[in-house]
């Protein structure tokens, strides 16, 4: 799964969101996502991590081998000043 592919589901997963990938490695199947989405409001870290890997369903399972998740509401990603 190339980093766009990967960028395109998550942005679709969770649309109106600010989605960046970064690929850790070079081989396109370790990770690092930052999501910023108001699906996340009011969950904890655990909850918006759970949402992501539903979203991302059979890639986690073959394509993408690591994903290190950065995930924030709208008002947390406020609250640091980003």
């Amino acid at each position: 799964m190339t980093p766009d592919e990967l960028r395109a589901a998550l942005a679709r997963a969770f649309p109106g969101a600010q989605v960046d990938v970064t690929d850790l490695t070079g081989t396109q199947d370790h990770y690092k996502a930052r999501i910023v989405a108001e699906a996340f409001a009011g969950k904890g870290k655990l909850q918006q991590h759970r949402l992501v890997y539903a979203a991302l369903g059979d890639a986690m399972r073959g394509p993408v081998h690591a994903l290190a998740l950065e995930t924030y509401s709208p008002e947390d990603w406020a609250k640091r000043g980003a």
